[in-house]
């Protein structure tokens, strides 16, 4: 499988473009394997794309989750482009803003109102100020990977001390870690802003307790549902554990891949934006709500999330079987929507060199998984393709095997940690 064009168009990026350069280090865990991964893309259509070296990949990256119907979904498509034809950068509303909100608010568990934003950096951005002015306090509990504003970057590069020492975060599934949060800065919390879950799904009573203690403690709860939204349930999380919020953030699979995002939750929260300035030149812009539109209502209208549930399933029951069969120390992971292979075989250092050798042989079959992030499944992704994955991971553990991961006795593996 060559990459030459792609390599050189990426030597070539990293000089000019300071995004390109930084690529490979903007976030520690979204690192792929450098050598065999493409770097540019060509073109994409349903569950597949194209590089630019003209290597046809299935797609399990679906741009991070922002694609649920798959590439270039017709009806996705020829809304944005009726509605660009109409002129869709105008500086005025247009009635699409108000149908679009208008159906979040029958989806979206607890939404009385809603705004439309850019990104999901924006959304997040926008419920920790609003929560600051509703509230009057100013620090903020946050958990799980929430943009890259100076409340929740991952780097304190750049960020300034006094932005940092507002802000704390928890132990996931641990309720006892939350609640010595609370205690040391007691009524000083205007919100806690979380993800549901990452990879690992939450414990029962888990986020019903997380609801508890910020009602206890006169704090706004926010979801961030960037991924899990319109993926894991129409609803999202809120919908699927029955556990509602007072504000959620919502993106990613909101518009198949346009660039929007939104912010719903209780009226009495989102009113305090009379007092508090956020704003941008391109909130207002119909292009993408035209996207997010035709996407809820395509969602809405088929079986296309329970289809994408139930192949999930299949792909996570027969990679248990596989994995179990070969004896690794890997586990299948997250919810059948959002798969994932969580790698056990020591540190995160030896972990990382077992991951070059299993996904160098699953990229070489043309099946785009990414060795560190959540994977996806689309509506667009079908039973032949689901066999297709199968069938790479499967050419991944004989990888392992071949590269000796997999001859390592208990002694061996406790020697490195893995057991």
């Amino acid at each position: 499988m060559g990459l030459h064009r792609s390599f050189a168009l990426d030597s070539k990026a990293e000089r000019i473009d300071a995004l390109a350069a930084k690529r490979k280090n903007v976030i520690a865990s979204d690192q792929m394997v450098e050598g065999h991964y493409p770097i540019f893309a060509d073109r994409a259509h349903g569950a597949h794309f194209w590089d630019v070296d003209g290597n046809k990949y299935l797609d399990f990256f679906l741009s991070y989750g922002t694609v649920i119907l798959g590439h270039a979904d017709p009806d996705v498509d020829e809304a944005v482009v009726r509605e660009i034809r109409r002129g869709f950068a105008t500086g005025l509303m247009k009635p699409i803003q108000t149908e679009l909100i208008e159906e979040l608010l029958e989806i979206v568990p607890g939404a009385e109102m809603g705004m439309l934003l850019k990104t999901g950096s924006d959304a997040t951005a926008a419920a920790v100020r609003l929560s600051r002015a509703f509230t009057g306090r100013d620090r903020v509990v946050r958990w799980g990977y929430n943009g890259w504003h100076d409340w929740c970057a991952q780097w304190d590069h750049g960020i300034p001390a006094v932005s940092r020492a507002l802000v704390d975060t928890f132990t996931y599934n641990d309720l006892d870690s939350l609640r010595a949060v609370f205690e040391r800065h007691p009524g000083q919390i205007a919100c806690l802003v979380m993800m549901p879950f990452m990879v690992e799904r939450p414990a029962p009573g888990f986020l019903e307790g997380v609801r508890e203690l910020t009602r206890e403690h006169g704090t706004l709860l926010v979801f961030d549902e960037i991924r899990s939204g319109f993926r894991l349930a129409l609803g999202g999380a809120q919908e699927h554990y029955g556990v509602t919020a007072d504000l959620v953030t919502l993106s990613k699979a909101f518009a198949n891949g346009y660039a929007i995002s939104a912010l719903t939750g209780r009226a009495d929260v989102l009113r305090t934006l009379d007092t508090v300035h956020i704003s941008s030149t391109y909130y207002a812009n119909a292009d993408a709500m035209a996207a997010a539109l035709a996407t809820v209502r395509k969602l809405r209208s088929g079986d296309h999330l329970r289809r994408i549930r139930q192949l999930g399933e299949r792909l996570q029951r027969e990679l248990g079987a596989l994995v179990a069969e070969s004896g690794a120390p890997i586990e299948v992971v997250g919810h059948p929507q959002m798969p994932f292979l969580d790698f056990g075989f020591g540190d995160e250092e030896r972990n990382q060199q077992a991951k070059r050798s299993f996904y160098a042989a699953t990229i070489a079959e043309g099946v785009f998984l990414h060795p560190n992030h959540h994977w996806f499944i689309s509506a667009a992704t079908t039973d032949d393709d689901i066999d297709t994955a199968v069938r790479a991971v499967r050419c991944g553990l004989k990888a392992l095997a071949a590269d000796g991961w997999l001859d390592e006795g208990p002694a061996r593996q406790k020697e490195h940690g893995a057991l």
